[in-house]
Protein backbone atom coordinates (compact mmCIF):
# COMPACT_ATOMS: atom_id res chain seq x y z
CA UNK A 1 0.00 0.00 0.00
CA UNK A 2 3.12 2.21 -0.15
CA UNK A 3 2.77 3.22 3.49
CA UNK A 4 5.90 4.05 5.54
CA UNK A 5 7.62 0.99 6.96
CA UNK A 6 7.28 2.29 10.54
CA UNK A 7 3.51 2.47 10.07
CA UNK A 8 3.43 -0.99 8.48
CA UNK A 9 5.38 -2.35 11.44
CA UNK A 10 3.02 -0.83 14.01
CA UNK A 11 -0.09 -2.01 12.14
CA UNK A 12 1.35 -5.51 11.81
CA UNK A 13 2.15 -5.58 15.52
CA UNK A 14 -1.38 -4.45 16.41
CA UNK A 15 -2.94 -7.17 14.25
CA UNK A 16 -0.64 -9.78 15.78
CA UNK A 17 -1.62 -8.68 19.30
CA UNK A 18 -5.27 -9.18 18.39
CA UNK A 19 -4.59 -12.61 16.86
CA UNK A 20 -2.47 -13.70 19.81
CA UNK A 21 -5.04 -12.73 22.43
CA UNK A 22 -8.28 -13.54 20.58
CA UNK A 23 -7.41 -16.44 18.26
CA UNK A 24 -4.60 -18.12 20.23
CA UNK A 25 -6.07 -17.08 23.62
CA UNK A 26 -2.75 -15.85 24.95
CA UNK A 27 -3.12 -13.85 28.18
CA UNK A 28 -2.96 -10.13 27.45
CA UNK A 29 -0.19 -9.58 29.99
CA UNK A 30 1.96 -12.32 28.43
CA UNK A 31 1.30 -11.02 24.90
CA UNK A 32 2.36 -7.49 25.78
CA UNK A 33 5.41 -8.87 27.58
CA UNK A 34 6.42 -10.91 24.50
CA UNK A 35 6.16 -7.81 22.32
CA UNK A 36 8.20 -5.81 24.83
CA UNK A 37 10.87 -8.52 24.77
CA UNK A 38 11.09 -8.06 21.01
CA UNK A 39 11.37 -4.29 21.39
CA UNK A 40 14.29 -4.74 23.78
CA UNK A 41 16.07 -7.03 21.31
CA UNK A 42 15.39 -4.53 18.52
CA UNK A 43 17.10 -1.77 20.49
CA UNK A 44 20.06 -3.86 21.64
CA UNK A 45 21.81 -5.38 19.76
CA UNK A 46 20.13 -4.44 16.43
CA UNK A 47 19.60 -0.66 16.47
CA UNK A 48 22.76 -0.22 18.55
CA UNK A 49 24.86 -1.55 15.66
CA UNK A 50 23.12 0.55 13.01
CA UNK A 51 23.49 3.74 15.05
CA UNK A 52 27.26 3.52 15.47
CA UNK A 53 27.82 2.29 11.91
CA UNK A 54 26.19 5.46 10.60
CA UNK A 55 28.03 7.71 13.07
CA UNK A 56 31.31 6.16 11.88
CA UNK A 57 30.42 6.85 8.27
CA UNK A 58 29.41 10.45 9.03
CA UNK A 59 32.76 11.04 10.75
CA UNK A 60 34.69 9.93 7.66
CA UNK A 61 32.51 12.14 5.47
CA UNK A 62 32.67 15.29 7.59
CA UNK A 63 36.43 15.05 8.05
CA UNK A 64 36.87 14.73 4.28
CA UNK A 65 38.49 11.31 4.48
CA UNK A 66 35.73 9.48 2.65
CA UNK A 67 36.69 11.35 -0.51
CA UNK A 68 40.13 9.75 -0.20
CA UNK A 69 38.55 6.33 0.40
CA UNK A 70 36.35 6.83 -2.63
CA UNK A 71 39.27 7.82 -4.81
CA UNK A 72 41.36 4.88 -3.61
CA UNK A 73 38.57 2.47 -4.51
CA UNK A 74 38.06 4.27 -7.80
CA UNK A 75 41.73 3.74 -8.59
CA UNK A 76 41.41 0.03 -7.82
CA UNK A 77 38.47 -0.06 -10.21
CA UNK A 78 36.24 2.76 -11.47
CA UNK A 79 33.71 0.15 -12.61
CA UNK A 80 30.59 0.35 -10.39
CA UNK A 81 29.89 -3.36 -10.89
CA UNK A 82 33.27 -4.37 -9.52
CA UNK A 83 33.03 -1.80 -6.72
CA UNK A 84 29.77 -3.49 -5.71
CA UNK A 85 31.41 -6.92 -5.74
CA UNK A 86 34.33 -5.71 -3.63
CA UNK A 87 32.31 -3.75 -1.07
CA UNK A 88 28.86 -5.36 -0.90
CA UNK A 89 29.80 -9.00 -1.53
CA UNK A 90 33.39 -9.41 -0.28
CA UNK A 91 33.74 -6.73 2.43
CA UNK A 92 30.08 -7.18 3.39
CA UNK A 93 30.72 -10.91 3.77
CA UNK A 94 33.59 -10.13 6.13
CA UNK A 95 31.38 -7.86 8.24
CA UNK A 96 28.65 -10.52 8.32
CA UNK A 97 31.12 -13.13 9.51
CA UNK A 98 32.61 -10.85 12.13
CA UNK A 99 29.53 -9.05 13.44
CA UNK A 100 26.28 -9.78 11.60
CA UNK A 101 22.95 -8.38 12.89
CA UNK A 102 22.64 -5.81 10.10
CA UNK A 103 26.23 -4.55 10.23
CA UNK A 104 27.13 -5.39 6.59
CA UNK A 105 24.02 -3.75 5.16
CA UNK A 106 24.47 -0.62 7.29
CA UNK A 107 28.18 -0.15 6.58
CA UNK A 108 28.50 -1.41 3.01
CA UNK A 109 25.48 0.59 1.82
CA UNK A 110 26.86 3.82 3.29
CA UNK A 111 30.18 3.12 1.57
CA UNK A 112 28.40 2.67 -1.77
CA UNK A 113 26.48 5.90 -1.16
CA UNK A 114 29.84 7.60 -0.69
CA UNK A 115 30.91 6.19 -4.06
CA UNK A 116 27.99 8.01 -5.68
CA UNK A 117 25.58 5.08 -5.85
CA UNK A 118 21.93 6.03 -5.49
CA UNK A 119 20.20 5.21 -2.21
CA UNK A 120 17.97 2.58 -3.83
CA UNK A 121 20.71 0.83 -5.77
CA UNK A 122 23.08 0.79 -2.77
CA UNK A 123 20.35 -0.75 -0.60
CA UNK A 124 19.28 -3.31 -3.21
CA UNK A 125 22.86 -4.38 -3.97
CA UNK A 126 23.75 -4.86 -0.31
CA UNK A 127 20.57 -6.80 0.47
CA UNK A 128 21.15 -9.13 -2.48
CA UNK A 129 24.83 -9.57 -1.61
CA UNK A 130 24.13 -10.25 2.07
CA UNK A 131 22.91 -13.79 1.43
CA UNK A 132 25.90 -16.07 0.85
CA UNK A 133 27.53 -15.44 4.26
CA UNK A 134 24.46 -15.24 6.52
CA UNK A 135 24.37 -18.90 7.62
CA UNK A 136 27.84 -18.52 9.17
CA UNK A 137 27.43 -14.93 10.36
CA UNK A 138 28.55 -13.50 13.68
CA UNK A 139 31.39 -16.00 14.14
CA UNK A 140 29.11 -18.93 13.23
CA UNK A 141 26.36 -18.16 15.76
CA UNK A 142 23.44 -19.43 13.57
CA UNK A 143 25.00 -22.90 13.23
CA UNK A 144 26.07 -22.96 16.89
CA UNK A 145 22.49 -22.06 17.87
CA UNK A 146 21.15 -24.77 15.57
CA UNK A 147 23.38 -27.35 17.23
CA UNK A 148 22.33 -26.18 20.67
CA UNK A 149 18.59 -26.32 19.98
CA UNK A 150 18.63 -29.65 18.11
CA UNK A 151 21.35 -31.56 19.99
CA UNK A 152 22.96 -32.53 16.68
CA UNK A 153 26.79 -32.52 16.30
CA UNK A 154 28.13 -29.07 15.47
CA UNK A 155 30.72 -30.35 12.98
CA UNK A 156 28.12 -32.31 11.02
CA UNK A 157 25.73 -29.36 10.88
CA UNK A 158 28.53 -27.02 9.80
CA UNK A 159 29.52 -29.37 6.97
CA UNK A 160 25.91 -29.83 5.85
CA UNK A 161 25.20 -26.08 5.81
CA UNK A 162 28.44 -25.54 3.90
CA UNK A 163 27.52 -28.12 1.26
CA UNK A 164 24.12 -26.52 0.71
CA UNK A 165 25.41 -22.92 0.69
CA UNK A 166 28.43 -23.52 -1.56
CA UNK A 167 26.44 -23.63 -4.85
CA UNK A 168 24.57 -20.48 -3.80
CA UNK A 169 27.80 -18.65 -2.94
CA UNK A 170 29.10 -19.50 -6.38
CA UNK A 171 25.92 -18.15 -7.96
CA UNK A 172 25.34 -14.94 -5.96
CA UNK A 173 27.97 -12.63 -7.60
CA UNK A 174 26.72 -13.46 -11.09
CA UNK A 175 23.10 -13.22 -9.94
CA UNK A 176 23.77 -9.87 -8.24
CA UNK A 177 25.15 -8.25 -11.38
CA UNK A 178 22.44 -9.73 -13.62
CA UNK A 179 19.56 -8.92 -11.23
CA UNK A 180 20.50 -5.24 -11.13
CA UNK A 181 21.35 -4.69 -14.79
CA UNK A 182 20.48 -7.78 -16.83
CA UNK A 183 22.82 -10.48 -18.12
CA UNK A 184 24.25 -8.03 -20.64
CA UNK A 185 25.85 -6.10 -17.78
CA UNK A 186 28.15 -9.08 -17.15
CA UNK A 187 29.96 -8.27 -20.37
CA UNK A 188 33.62 -7.56 -19.71
CA UNK A 189 33.57 -8.69 -16.06
CA UNK A 190 32.81 -12.40 -16.30
CA UNK A 191 36.30 -13.29 -15.06
CA UNK A 192 36.35 -11.25 -11.80
CA UNK A 193 32.71 -12.11 -11.09
CA UNK A 194 33.42 -15.84 -11.37
CA UNK A 195 36.65 -15.41 -9.40
CA UNK A 196 34.70 -13.76 -6.57
CA UNK A 197 32.07 -16.49 -6.49
CA UNK A 198 34.48 -19.40 -6.82
CA UNK A 199 36.89 -18.07 -4.20
CA UNK A 200 34.18 -17.45 -1.64
CA UNK A 201 32.43 -20.77 -2.36
CA UNK A 202 35.57 -22.94 -2.24
CA UNK A 203 36.89 -21.41 0.99
CA UNK A 204 33.42 -21.49 2.55
CA UNK A 205 33.13 -25.20 1.71
CA UNK A 206 36.60 -26.16 2.95
CA UNK A 207 36.42 -24.22 6.20
CA UNK A 208 32.85 -25.27 7.08
CA UNK A 209 33.59 -28.95 6.39
CA UNK A 210 37.06 -29.26 7.89
CA UNK A 211 37.38 -26.46 10.47
CA UNK A 212 33.85 -25.67 11.62
CA UNK A 213 31.50 -22.66 11.41
CA UNK A 214 33.34 -19.99 13.40
CA UNK A 215 35.79 -18.62 10.82
CA UNK A 216 34.00 -19.67 7.64
CA UNK A 217 32.81 -16.24 6.49
CA UNK A 218 35.85 -14.33 7.68
CA UNK A 219 38.36 -16.51 5.84
CA UNK A 220 36.18 -16.78 2.72
CA UNK A 221 35.68 -13.00 2.57
CA UNK A 222 39.36 -12.17 3.12
CA UNK A 223 40.34 -14.59 0.35
CA UNK A 224 37.73 -13.06 -1.96
CA UNK A 225 38.89 -9.49 -1.30
CA UNK A 226 42.49 -10.52 -1.94
CA UNK A 227 41.54 -12.28 -5.18
CA UNK A 228 39.60 -9.26 -6.44
CA UNK A 229 42.35 -6.78 -5.55
CA UNK A 230 44.91 -8.95 -7.38
CA UNK A 231 42.64 -8.96 -10.40
CA UNK A 232 42.21 -5.18 -10.27
CA UNK A 233 45.98 -4.68 -10.05
CA UNK A 234 46.58 -6.98 -13.00
CA UNK A 235 44.68 -4.78 -15.43
CA UNK A 236 43.22 -1.32 -15.83
CA UNK A 237 39.71 -0.51 -16.97
CA UNK A 238 39.19 2.82 -18.68
CA UNK A 239 36.00 4.87 -18.66
CA UNK A 240 35.06 4.11 -22.25
CA UNK A 241 35.27 0.37 -21.67
CA UNK A 242 33.03 0.70 -18.60
CA UNK A 243 30.46 2.71 -20.51
CA UNK A 244 30.34 0.09 -23.28
CA UNK A 245 30.05 -2.94 -20.99
CA UNK A 246 28.34 -1.81 -17.77
CA UNK A 247 25.15 -0.88 -19.59
CA UNK A 248 22.28 -0.27 -17.15
CA UNK A 249 24.68 -0.30 -14.20
CA UNK A 250 25.85 3.21 -15.07
CA UNK A 251 22.49 4.58 -13.94
CA UNK A 252 23.09 3.37 -10.39
CA UNK A 253 25.61 6.12 -9.69
CA UNK A 254 24.65 9.74 -9.14
CA UNK A 255 25.85 12.20 -11.72
CA UNK A 256 26.79 15.83 -11.13
CA UNK A 257 25.49 18.84 -12.98
CA UNK A 258 28.30 18.67 -15.52
CA UNK A 259 27.52 15.02 -16.25
CA UNK A 260 30.52 13.67 -14.35
CA UNK A 261 30.45 11.11 -11.57
CA UNK A 262 33.18 11.19 -8.98
CA UNK A 263 32.88 7.53 -8.19
CA UNK A 264 33.04 6.41 -11.81
CA UNK A 265 35.01 8.82 -13.99
CA UNK A 266 38.74 8.42 -13.71
CA UNK A 267 39.34 12.03 -14.77
CA UNK A 268 37.83 13.29 -11.48
CA UNK A 269 39.95 11.10 -9.24
CA UNK A 270 42.62 12.80 -7.19
CA UNK A 271 46.03 11.27 -6.62
CA UNK A 272 46.76 10.69 -2.93
CA UNK A 273 49.87 9.48 -1.18
CA UNK A 274 49.86 5.99 0.29
CA UNK A 275 50.09 7.47 3.77
CA UNK A 276 47.01 9.59 3.29
CA UNK A 277 45.07 6.66 1.86
CA UNK A 278 45.96 4.48 4.83
CA UNK A 279 45.04 7.31 7.21
CA UNK A 280 41.65 7.70 5.50
CA UNK A 281 40.97 3.97 5.79
CA UNK A 282 41.91 4.04 9.49
CA UNK A 283 38.29 4.19 10.79
CA UNK A 284 37.34 1.02 8.92
CA UNK A 285 40.60 -0.65 9.93
CA UNK A 286 39.75 0.16 13.56
CA UNK A 287 36.25 -1.19 12.98
CA UNK A 288 37.62 -4.50 11.68
CA UNK A 289 40.10 -4.77 14.56
CA UNK A 290 37.45 -4.02 17.19
CA UNK A 291 34.95 -6.45 15.67
CA UNK A 292 37.59 -9.19 15.54
CA UNK A 293 38.66 -8.42 19.11
CA UNK A 294 35.05 -8.60 20.31
CA UNK A 295 34.70 -11.94 18.51
CA UNK A 296 37.92 -13.40 19.99
CA UNK A 297 36.66 -16.01 22.43
CA UNK A 298 38.91 -15.18 25.44
CA UNK A 299 38.09 -11.46 25.19
CA UNK A 300 34.46 -12.24 24.47
CA UNK A 301 34.28 -14.38 27.61
CA UNK A 302 35.69 -11.48 29.62
CA UNK A 303 33.14 -9.03 28.23
CA UNK A 304 30.29 -11.50 28.71
CA UNK A 305 30.87 -11.29 32.45
CA UNK A 306 29.34 -7.81 32.34
CA UNK A 307 26.13 -9.05 30.70
CA UNK A 308 22.92 -8.62 32.66
CA UNK A 309 20.63 -11.65 32.46
CA UNK A 310 16.94 -10.76 32.64
CA UNK A 311 14.34 -13.51 32.99
CA UNK A 312 11.67 -11.62 31.13
CA UNK A 313 8.73 -10.91 33.48
CA UNK A 314 5.32 -12.46 32.73
CA UNK A 315 6.86 -14.46 29.85
CA UNK A 316 9.82 -16.62 30.90
CA UNK A 317 8.60 -20.23 31.25
CA UNK A 318 4.97 -19.08 31.03
CA UNK A 319 4.41 -20.67 27.61
CA UNK A 320 4.59 -24.45 27.31
CA UNK A 321 6.03 -25.86 24.05
CA UNK A 322 4.31 -29.08 23.08
CA UNK A 323 4.87 -31.98 20.64
CA UNK A 324 5.27 -32.19 17.70
CA UNK A 325 7.10 -28.85 17.79
CA UNK A 326 9.39 -30.42 20.38
CA UNK A 327 9.95 -34.05 21.29
CA UNK A 328 8.56 -33.63 24.83
CA UNK A 329 6.67 -30.86 26.66
CA UNK A 330 9.00 -28.16 27.87
CA UNK A 331 8.74 -24.54 29.01
CA UNK A 332 9.55 -21.81 26.50
CA UNK A 333 12.31 -19.70 28.02
CA UNK A 334 12.36 -15.91 27.63
CA UNK A 335 15.76 -14.75 28.82
CA UNK A 336 17.01 -11.36 27.63
CA UNK A 337 20.76 -10.84 27.68
CA UNK A 338 21.59 -7.16 28.15
CA UNK A 339 24.99 -7.29 26.45
CA UNK A 340 25.82 -3.64 26.92
CA UNK A 341 29.58 -4.19 26.68
CA UNK A 342 29.91 -7.43 24.71
CA UNK A 343 27.50 -6.46 21.91
CA UNK A 344 28.85 -5.99 18.38
CA UNK A 345 27.42 -2.49 18.41
CA UNK A 346 29.70 -1.61 21.31
CA UNK A 347 32.66 -2.71 19.20
CA UNK A 348 31.42 -0.28 16.53
CA UNK A 349 31.08 2.42 19.20
CA UNK A 350 34.65 1.96 20.39
CA UNK A 351 35.92 2.01 16.80
CA UNK A 352 33.91 5.18 16.16
CA UNK A 353 35.28 6.98 19.22
CA UNK A 354 38.84 5.95 18.41
CA UNK A 355 38.31 7.16 14.84
CA UNK A 356 37.09 10.55 16.04
CA UNK A 357 40.24 10.87 18.16
CA UNK A 358 42.60 9.70 15.42
CA UNK A 359 41.00 11.98 12.83
CA UNK A 360 41.20 14.87 15.33
CA UNK A 361 37.52 15.68 15.29
CA UNK A 362 36.37 18.33 17.73
CA UNK A 363 34.10 17.16 20.54
CA UNK A 364 31.27 19.51 19.60
CA UNK A 365 31.32 18.20 16.02
CA UNK A 366 31.23 14.64 17.29
CA UNK A 367 28.24 15.44 19.52
CA UNK A 368 26.53 17.20 16.60
CA UNK A 369 26.94 14.09 14.41
CA UNK A 370 25.44 11.92 17.15
CA UNK A 371 22.45 14.28 17.38
CA UNK A 372 21.90 14.20 13.60
CA UNK A 373 22.11 10.41 13.58
CA UNK A 374 19.57 10.11 16.38
CA UNK A 375 17.20 12.31 14.40
CA UNK A 376 17.80 10.25 11.24
CA UNK A 377 17.07 6.95 12.99
CA UNK A 378 13.91 7.85 14.93
CA UNK A 379 11.40 6.33 12.50
CA UNK A 380 13.60 3.44 11.28
CA UNK A 381 14.08 2.40 14.91
CA UNK A 382 10.30 2.26 15.35
CA UNK A 383 10.18 -0.04 12.33
CA UNK A 384 12.93 -2.35 13.57
CA UNK A 385 11.54 -2.67 17.09
CA UNK A 386 7.92 -3.15 16.01
CA UNK A 387 8.80 -5.86 13.49
CA UNK A 388 10.93 -7.79 15.98
CA UNK A 389 8.17 -7.38 18.58
CA UNK A 390 5.78 -8.88 16.02
CA UNK A 391 8.14 -11.83 15.45
CA UNK A 392 8.60 -12.50 19.18
CA UNK A 393 4.85 -12.38 19.72
CA UNK A 394 4.23 -14.81 16.85
CA UNK A 395 6.80 -17.18 18.37
CA UNK A 396 5.37 -17.18 21.89
CA UNK A 397 1.68 -17.26 20.99
CA UNK A 398 2.17 -20.26 18.69
CA UNK A 399 1.46 -18.63 15.32
CA UNK A 400 4.91 -19.39 13.94
CA UNK A 401 4.60 -23.01 15.08
CA UNK A 402 1.33 -23.20 13.13
CA UNK A 403 3.21 -22.26 9.97
CA UNK A 404 5.85 -24.86 10.73
CA UNK A 405 3.30 -27.63 11.21
CA UNK A 406 1.61 -26.69 7.94
CA UNK A 407 4.88 -27.21 6.11
CA UNK A 408 5.60 -30.48 7.89
CA UNK A 409 2.37 -31.89 6.46
CA UNK A 410 3.89 -31.89 2.94
CA UNK A 411 5.27 -35.42 3.39
CA UNK A 412 7.89 -36.62 0.91
CA UNK A 413 8.24 -33.09 -0.50
CA UNK A 414 9.19 -31.77 2.92
CA UNK A 415 12.94 -31.46 2.11
CA UNK A 416 12.01 -28.75 -0.39
CA UNK A 417 9.68 -27.01 2.03
CA UNK A 418 12.12 -27.32 4.93
CA UNK A 419 14.25 -24.68 3.19
CA UNK A 420 11.16 -22.49 2.72
CA UNK A 421 10.36 -22.91 6.41
CA UNK A 422 13.75 -21.41 7.27
CA UNK A 423 13.09 -18.68 4.69
CA UNK A 424 9.83 -17.71 6.42
CA UNK A 425 11.54 -17.87 9.81
CA UNK A 426 14.17 -15.31 8.79
CA UNK A 427 11.55 -13.13 7.10
CA UNK A 428 9.60 -13.04 10.37
CA UNK A 429 12.52 -12.60 12.76
CA UNK A 430 15.18 -10.93 10.60
CA UNK A 431 17.76 -13.38 11.94
CA UNK A 432 19.00 -16.78 10.78
CA UNK A 433 19.97 -17.43 14.39
CA UNK A 434 16.41 -16.80 15.57
CA UNK A 435 14.94 -18.89 12.75
CA UNK A 436 17.20 -21.80 13.71
CA UNK A 437 16.18 -21.50 17.34
CA UNK A 438 12.55 -21.33 16.26
CA UNK A 439 12.29 -24.14 13.70
CA UNK A 440 15.47 -26.20 14.15
CA UNK A 441 13.97 -28.79 16.45
CA UNK A 442 10.78 -28.98 14.38
CA UNK A 443 12.93 -29.90 11.38
CA UNK A 444 14.60 -32.70 13.35
CA UNK A 445 11.31 -34.07 14.73
CA UNK A 446 9.71 -34.03 11.27
CA UNK A 447 12.79 -35.58 9.64
CA UNK A 448 12.76 -38.47 12.10
CA UNK A 449 9.03 -38.95 11.65
CA UNK A 450 9.29 -39.02 7.83
CA UNK A 451 12.56 -40.96 7.65
CA UNK A 452 14.86 -38.16 6.41
CA UNK A 453 18.35 -37.21 7.55
CA UNK A 454 17.82 -34.82 10.50
CA UNK A 455 21.22 -33.16 9.97
CA UNK A 456 20.36 -32.33 6.36
CA UNK A 457 16.94 -30.87 7.14
CA UNK A 458 18.22 -28.88 10.11
CA UNK A 459 20.92 -27.50 7.81
CA UNK A 460 18.25 -26.75 5.19
CA UNK A 461 16.48 -24.55 7.73
CA UNK A 462 19.61 -22.40 8.13
CA UNK A 463 20.53 -22.42 4.43
CA UNK A 464 17.05 -21.56 3.19
CA UNK A 465 16.79 -18.91 5.85
CA UNK A 466 19.59 -16.82 4.40
CA UNK A 467 17.41 -15.98 1.40
CA UNK A 468 14.81 -14.46 3.71
CA UNK A 469 17.27 -11.88 4.99
CA UNK A 470 16.76 -9.53 2.04
CA UNK A 471 12.97 -9.32 2.58
CA UNK A 472 13.06 -9.01 6.35
CA UNK A 473 11.54 -5.65 7.26
CA UNK A 474 14.30 -5.35 9.81
CA UNK A 475 16.92 -5.50 7.03
CA UNK A 476 14.97 -3.10 4.84
CA UNK A 477 14.63 -0.69 7.77
CA UNK A 478 18.38 -0.86 8.36
CA UNK A 479 19.07 -0.17 4.67
CA UNK A 480 16.59 2.71 4.69
CA UNK A 481 18.16 4.22 7.79
CA UNK A 482 21.68 3.94 6.40
CA UNK A 483 20.94 5.34 2.95
CA UNK A 484 18.05 7.71 3.57
CA UNK A 485 15.54 5.92 1.34
CA UNK A 486 12.27 7.72 0.72
CA UNK A 487 8.95 6.14 1.62
CA UNK A 488 8.18 5.16 -1.99
CA UNK A 489 11.71 3.75 -2.41
CA UNK A 490 11.26 1.52 0.64
CA UNK A 491 8.10 0.01 -0.87
CA UNK A 492 9.88 -0.40 -4.20
CA UNK A 493 12.84 -2.05 -2.48
CA UNK A 494 10.60 -4.65 -0.79
CA UNK A 495 8.87 -5.48 -4.07
CA UNK A 496 12.25 -5.77 -5.79
CA UNK A 497 13.84 -8.07 -3.20
CA UNK A 498 10.72 -10.24 -2.72
CA UNK A 499 10.85 -11.82 -6.18
CA UNK A 500 14.58 -12.52 -5.96
CA UNK A 501 14.25 -13.85 -2.41
CA UNK A 502 11.49 -16.32 -3.35
CA UNK A 503 13.37 -17.50 -6.45
CA UNK A 504 16.65 -18.09 -4.59
CA UNK A 505 14.86 -19.83 -1.70
CA UNK A 506 13.30 -22.16 -4.26
CA UNK A 507 16.77 -22.99 -5.62
CA UNK A 508 17.96 -23.86 -2.11
CA UNK A 509 14.93 -26.14 -1.75
CA UNK A 510 15.85 -27.92 -4.98
CA UNK A 511 19.44 -28.36 -3.76
CA UNK A 512 18.12 -29.97 -0.56
CA UNK A 513 15.90 -32.29 -2.63
CA UNK A 514 18.96 -33.23 -4.68
CA UNK A 515 20.93 -34.08 -1.54
CA UNK A 516 17.98 -36.03 -0.17
CA UNK A 517 17.17 -38.27 -3.12
CA UNK A 518 20.21 -38.20 -5.44
CA UNK A 519 23.44 -37.18 -3.68
CA UNK A 520 23.88 -38.52 -0.16
CA UNK A 521 26.57 -37.20 2.17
Amino acid sequence: MRKPTWLAGLVGLTVTLLLATLAYRMPVKAAISAAANGVAFGLLPISWIVFWAIVLFRITVETGHFEVIKDSLGRLTPDPRLQALLIAFAFGGFLEGAAGFGTPVAIASTMLIGLEFTAFSASAICLLANTAPVAFGSIGIPVVTLAGTTGLPLDQLSAAVGRICTPMSLLIPVYLIAAMGGFGSLSGIWAPTLIAGMTFAVIQFLVSVYLGPHLTDILAAIATMAALVLWFRSRKTDTEEIASTAGPWTRFTCTHADGSSTGREGKNLTSHSLGRILYAWLPYALLVLCVLLWGWLPFQALLNKTDIIIHWPYLDNVVQRMPPIVSAPMPYHAVYRLSWLSASGTACMVATMLSALCLRMRLRDFVRIIGKTIDQLKLPTITVTSVIALAFLMNYCGATATLGLAFSATGRAFPFFSALLGWIGVFLTGSDTSANALFGNLQVVTANRLGFDPVLLAAANSSGGVMGKMISLQSIAIAAAATGLTQSEQAKLFRFTLKHSAFLAGIVGLIVLLYTYVIHF
